[in-house]
């Protein structure tokens, strides 16, 4: 909201008239660069189709709607940052006139210019738009006079130069035919009124008509006015007459621009501004305004408020309802702004006006005011109080006096000095009575005194009877008793009380914090307050019209209450034109209406108050999605944006009281309900959603009701994969996806549950033929049969060794049976043990080795058990027993990737010989031993993955040179760790 610098500037004197008039002052806002504008010097003002106010500056154009100035320059569009001139035509356009001479305007948010329209592209031959008619309406054409006397057509499509040629090429022919080319401004000046091609018109320099002539009034109104040096004068084809001498009116210096106000003239000159009030009702006083400030411009809105532009201050500001009021304060006449009390004497006219510091002003009929000094105590003493006493006498309560004052010869007289006096009333029959601080005093009578309460008012019931107003509550006292009472035991009476009023046996109370209270035979039957429309709850004075009507000055404004309908009937504030809500005293008469506040006197017709009741004109200005920001539109349509915020702005144009306005706006589309009230004018909707919405706002000014909606409709489009195609396909997909993997899931779960299965059935059946298959039953027969040749040959210790070692082996190979897994340090011990056994059985007929990798001993490696047992058993069985000489045997370790590779070398008779000499029952173990194994392998690797692999080579006849005997080459799964 801009900051408003409000200036009391005075009516100081009537240059027509002997008589000094009592002066009405007028309250000018004034706009500045602080408050947004573009700069502080505007060349000229002007309101557009829409209503928003356009200032011309030399830094740009600047737009108001009453509350934020929105600027533009060159970057947005204007042909040069230096305005000199407006001018706003019937089809909405406001022209910008620059020194370049190249046009543009401002139209739908946009500015044209010659570089976006190609309509405003023409040869200006370096010479620059001086002046601009309208053709009407229905031709849409703009007319402009150049700098060089040559004529311009603008038909909206293209621009013509020297359009009438010689017909016409200068400001007297348009002038003259003004029902064709009508004026886009109020006045023109020019150097002579003398037209070369119209000899036949006359100048009247002395107005032959009085100004009341409503024939005159019209005539003036209708055409061109014509400025003059400091005269004014009516242009037509026929005549130039006079209407305003300024110099007869005390105007010396030059007129630069004047603007007609109902019966008002405003004139502005490069030294100040000047109203004549009422001039078309022939009234001879003018007001000098504005002093030593240059007027540039002058301009009416559609409103009656008036807009001064000055070069160096910026603009000024009247709102039209200040002319319903009249102010007066230090500036124009009185001692100080602070006003106590007021009264006004109907016999004499005589207006009195209670100060600070123990002034008395009084205005007479003829408007003179006169300032006694009535208390001269130091410390507080303020006229507090007036009061009629009898004819041409009232009473005039200070702070620390009560006087007497004779509205005839205006002296006074001291009545009684009285320390901290706060309120005096008066009987039915004259009795006067006083309350001050700590005591009440009937004057000439008794005093009440050394109270332990702040006596703060006073009211008489009757010549004997009054009531009593202090800090803690209301009183009753009679003349007979001299004693404070209380009036009943009301909780509600026992406020602290700052003023009373008996009115037709009703007492009215105002408090300190609590509104009003309305007493009836001590009872309370009325309560008013803020909750029910009181403008303060803090009451500082009640004043009874005596006609029906109560006012009650609060520090919010007043308050007019219905004393029979005990209702409030409305309040008047600042906002209505008060120069503050900071009320001290109320007075009435006559329907004039004067109030008494801390920043002056105002006063008015009391039930003519203007009041603005047309809604507003709402304006969307601009909307913004996610960054970036768009023009305004009625209609919406923008791709989805993730997470992107939608924002709308809206304005009024509201020239009074704009802080003042509030905004209502609807999302759902439904007019009659879902409302959001707010006071700002943006309107966030974040993440907005794709969808089609539509968004209606309306606003609501100081007393007015709610406008129009304006509805916005909005389209959030969405991505390919918003879609409801995309998302349904999206929906199947991802459903068969799902699908797939629980089918898939609990495929494998119950594939690893038959395999579980299968494999701990075949691991327990191949456990159990392992253990029937691991040692050959000869192995054991013929172990038996050696432990037995050795007892015969006496060999008992002999034989004790072996069949130890026996039983050993036989309890290792029972616990490896057991094991899934076994290390292969004790795969090795045991196949070293059963080695040793069988070399014993044998009569070491062979010998044998080992040879491991040495990576091998840098982990633990885990092979499953009774794998290579097996093998040595038939490569020591099968090949080296059946040899005539001593046999070798060989056992080789390695890694090889994740695998353990074993290899089984002897070199005894081979392969081939062994299966030939072999029995059917021996072939018949070998092979199943054999197929026990490969058959071991493959369930491991269906188990773990692991691939495992066994292979039996006949030397001799595998290409191994002459050698014979048995190579057997196995690769084992493993399990390692380090």
């Amino acid at each position: 909201m801009p900051s408003f610098r409000y200036i009391l500037l005075w009516m100081l004197a009537c240059f027509c008239v002997l008589t000094e008039a009592r002066s009405q002052g007028l309250m000018i806002r004034n706009y500045n660069v602080k408050d947004g504008l573009a700069n502080a010097t505007v060349y000229a003002a002007e309101q557009d189709k829409n209503g928003f106010i356009w200032f011309a500056t030399p830094t740009g154009v600047s737009k108001f709607d009453g509350k934020r100035f929105r600027n533009y320059s060159k970057k947005d569009g204007l042909t040069d940052n230096d305005v000199v001139k407006l001018a706003a035509d019937s089809k909405g356009r406001v022209w910008f006139f620059t020194l370049n001479g190249k046009p543009s305007f401002y139209l739908n948010s946009v500015i044209h210019n010659e570089d976006n329209d190609s309509s405003l592209t023409f040869n200006s031959h370096s010479h620059y738009l001086q002046y601009a008619f309208d053709g009407g309406p229905k031709s849409g054409y703009v007319w402009f006079l150049n700098s060089n006397n040559r004529i311009l057509q603008y038909t909206g499509k293209q621009f013509t130069y020297d359009k009438l040629g010689n017909s016409g090429s200068d400001i007297y022919f348009l002038l003259k035919n003004d029902s064709i080319f009508k004026p886009l401004q109020t006045s023109y000046a020019l150097e002579s009124l003398k037209d070369p091609n119209n000899a036949g018109q006359r100048i009247i320099t002395v107005c032959p008509y009085p100004l009341e002539d409503a024939a005159f009034q019209e005539r003036i109104k209708k055409h061109a006015i014509t400025i003059l040096r400091n005269t004014l004068y009516s242009f037509t084809k026929k005549d130039a007459i006079c209407f305003f001498n300024g110099a007869e009116w005390g105007i010396r210096e030059d007129i630069s621009n004047i603007c007609i106000d109902n019966d008002n003239l405003w004139v502005g000159t490069q030294r100040a501004l000047y109203l004549v009030k009422n001039f078309f009702k022939g009234e001879k006083k003018v007001t000098r305004l504005l002093e030593n400030h240059y007027i540039t411009s002058l301009l009416k809105d559609r409103d009656g408020n008036i807009w001064i532009t000055t070069f160096g201050d910026g603009v000024y500001y009247i709102p039209y309802k200040n002319f319903y009021f009249s102010y007066l304060d230090n500036t124009n006449g009185l001692y100080s702004h602070s006003i106590f009390s007021i009264y006004k004497d109907k016999k004499t006219d005589l207006l009195l006006i209670g100060q600070n510091a123990g002034i008395l002003n009084t205005i007479d009929a003829q408007g003179s005011i006169r300032q006694f000094t009535l208390d001269t105590t130091s410390g507080r003493n303020s006229v507090l109080q007036i009061l009629p006493e009898k004819e041409n006498s009232v009473l005039i309560a200070t702070d620390n006096a009560l006087f007497q004052f004779n509205t005839l010869s205006q002296k006074s007289k001291l009545l009684k000095s009285v320390k901290m006096l706060k309120d005096v009333d008066i009987s039915p029959s004259g009795k006067i009575r006083i309350a001050a601080k700590n005591q009440v005093i009937a004057l000439d009578d008794y005093a009440i005194s050394d109270l332990d309460m702040l006596v703060t008012s006073i009211a008489s019931v009757d010549d004997s009877t009054y009531f009593v107003g202090t800090n803690n509550g209301l009183y009753f006292c009679s003349d007979n008793s001299k004693q404070l009472m209380r009036p009943g035991n009301n909780t509600h009476l026992k406020q602290s009380i700052k003023d009373l009023k008996w009115i037709n046996g009703y007492l009215w109370i105002g408090t300190s914090d609590q509104g009003i209270y309305v007493m009836h035979h001590d009872s309370v039957v009325k309560h008013l307050s803020t909750s029910i429309g009181l403008a303060s709850d803090i009451c500082q004075q009640l004043y009874y019209d005596g006609v029906g009507q109560l006012y009650v000055a609060t520090n919010k404004g007043v308050s007019v209450i219905d004393v029979n309908k005990q209702e409030i009937v409305r309040n008047i504030t600042s906002n209505d034109g008060l120069m503050s809500d900071d009320i001290r005293g109320v007075f009435y008469d006559d329907g004039l209406l004067y109030i008494a506040t801390s920043n002056g006197l105002c006063y008015f017709k009391g039930n003519n108050l203007p009041v603005d009741s047309v809604p507003p004109v709402i304006y969307l200005s601009n909307i913004r999605y996610g960054d970036s920001t768009f023009l305004p539109s009625k209609d919406f349509v923008y791709l989805f944006q993730r997470k992107a915020s939608f924002e709308a702005e809206f304005g009024t144009i509201v020239f009074d009281l704009p802080e003042q306005v509030e905004y209502q706006y609807n999302f759902s589309g439904d007019s009659t309900t879902g409302w959001v009230t707010t006071m700002s004018n943006i309107i966030p909707f974040p993440d907005l959603q794709p969808g089609t919405y539509k968004l209606m706002v309306r606003a609501r000014k100081y007393k007015s009701d709610w406008s129009q909606p304006l509805s916005v409709n909005i389209n959030i489009l969405p991505r390919w994969y918003q879609q409801w195609w995309a998302r349904g396909i999206l929906f199947l997909l991802g459903l068969l996806l799902i699908l797939i993997i629980l089918r898939y899931i609990v495929r494998r779960i119950k594939q690893s549950e038959k395999r579980k299965t299968e494999y701990n059935r075949r691991i327990a059946e191949l456990e159990a033929k392992a253990l029937t298959n691991q040692m050959n039953p000869h192995f054991i027969f013929n172990s038996l049969n050696s432990v037995q040749h050795l007892i015969l040959e006496k060999e008992e210790k002999q034989a004790l060794n072996f069949l130890a070692d026996f039983a050993t082996l036989m309890r290792q190979m029972l616990n490896n049976s057991r094991k899934s897994y076994l290390s292969l340090e004790e795969e090795i011990a045991f196949l070293t043990r059963y080695l040793e056994l069988e070399k014993i059985r044998f009569a070491h007929s062979f010998t044998y080795k080992f040879i491991m990798e040495d990576k091998l001993k840098d982990y633990t490696i885990y092979i499953p058990p009774m794998i290579i047992q097996p093998i040595v058993e038939n490569a020591i069985k099968h090949g080296l027993a059946p040899k005539n000489s001593s046999g070798y045997l060989e056992i080789r370790l390695e890694m090889v990737d994740d695998l353990l590779y074993c290899s089984v070398d002897d070199d005894g008779i081979g392969w081939d010989k062994s299966n030939a000499l072999k029995s059917n029952r021996l072939v018949k173990h070998e092979s199943t031993a054999l197929s026990v194994i490969k058959e071991r392998l493959q369930i491991i690797k269906s188990f773990n993955g692991s691939v495992g692999k066994l292979e039996i080579i006949d030397k001799f006849k595998s290409g191994f040179g002459n050698k014979e005997g048995t190579l057997v080459e196995i690769l084992i799964p493993i399990v390692k760790m380090l």
